[in-house]
């Protein structure tokens, strides 16, 4: 019980942090840029012109810190 309850802190935590102009993937797979927010809903920009309004809670906290992790260790070559 104690792990899986500090795995929904952590997630409400992440979902909590999300700020427009962040990447994020959701748990479809689909990957986009915040361009607005709302209390339990985003907007992301898929690509230019095309946005699409997803709830907070599809938002994969693993896989978009593995996208992000990625892009700062390319950063670093």
């Amino acid at each position: 019980i104690l792990p899986q309850s500090r795995k929904a802190k952590a997630q409400r935590k992440f979902r909590e942090e999300l700020k427009k102009g962040d990447k994020i993937v959701n748990l479809a797979g689909i990957h986009g840029k915040i361009v607005e927010m709302a209390d339990t809903s985003l907007v992301i920009e898929l690509e230019e012109g095309v946005r699409m309004r997803i709830e907070k809670s599809s938002v994969s906290m693993e896989a978009t810190q593995g996208l992000n992790a990625t892009k700062t260790e390319k950063e670093k070559k």
